[in-house]
């Protein structure tokens, strides 16, 4: 049996990683014990955590002429993953962020988006991109113009859409009407207009109330774990599995990763979401 392509439309980022004791406020100047180069953006991420599981996984992006760039580019085939649709954008620098990250494994980040934001249309056309894909999979750190092409040619193909929406902004109508599963963590289900997550039970709530727009809903709530809500008004909760914290950096997308891979090989919801968090408790552990 063939393994199944996935498909990750979406960001790449060439992340700083600085270590501290405690994250700064405002206007507060905290003292970092190192800092260390690391591949990254959302879309990279969840592509290589695909490959990982034993998905085909195939990438679609942009990136800049710079060495950040061809940082981003070799650590994409290092990690298996088909880069023949990222694209060399002329006159952008590539996306890249800066993560700070404290002695508990928590973490603050900003990005810069870069050539994410340059990422072509006309790709999304080329039947060569779409070839034996089973899943596509989609982030909100690339313009929702990409992620509506993409998922408007999903639909044409009979191909489910994955969005994991963070970071959280307004999506249009048309877009969330194409998009099959969504995945949001407790915040983002705040700002979609769900009410506080606290616990598993209000994860749940959340999910339910966000499945009036989609037909499969999962909200991770951290260290809690997880709920969805399926279309066949199924609710599943399931609890983190309890691991000694390494870095929480990374671990959503080490869990969409998973997550494609298990429901691009026919698995049921179920079983996919709990293979994918267990997927993203060992990467919080480090292993």
């Amino acid at each position: 049996m063939t393994d199944p392509v996935v498909l990750v439309v979406g960001s790449l980022h060439y992340d700083i990683m600085v270590e501290s004791s405690t994250l700064p406020r405002k206007d507060e100047t905290a003292i970092g014990s190192r800092w260390y180069p690391k591949f990254g953006g959302k879309g990279g991420n969840q592509a290589v955590a695909a490959q990982k599981g034993g998905a085909v996984a195939r990438m679609c992006g942009a990136v800049g002429r710079d060495d950040f760039g061809r940082f981003l580019r070799e650590n994409l085939r290092a990690g298996g993953v088909d880069d023949r649709f990222v694209a060399d954008v002329d006159g952008a620098r590539s996306g890249m962020s800066v993560a700070i990250m404290d002695a508990a494994g928590d973490y603050a980040a900003t990005i810069v988006s870069g050539a994410n934001l340059l990422i072509s249309i006309d790709t999304l056309q080329d039947a060569a991109l779409w070839d034996g894909v089973a899943m596509l999979v989609l982030q909100n750190e690339v313009p929702e113009s990409v992620n509506l092409a993409a998922a408007t040619q999903a639909r044409a193909r009979g191909i489910p859409t994955l969005l994991n929406a963070a970071p959280y902004r307004p999506m249009s109508p048309e877009f969330c009407a194409l998009v099959d599963i969504l995945v949001v963590n407790s915040v983002e289900a705040e700002q979609m207009g769900a009410d506080a997550v606290c616990c598993l039970h209000s994860a749940a709530d959340a999910a339910r109330k966000l499945a009036a727009q989609f037909a499969a809903v999962i909200v991770t709530a951290g260290a809690q774990g997880l709920a969805a809500w399926t279309d066949t008004d199924e609710v599943l909760s399931i609890p983190a599995q309890k691991v000694k914290v390494v870095s929480s950096h990374g671990a959503g997308d080490a869990f969409i990763g998973a997550l494609a891979n298990h429901l691009a090989r026919g698995d049921g919801f179920d079983s996919a979401a709990r293979a994918a968090s267990a997927a993203a408790a060992r990467h919080v552990a480090g292993l």
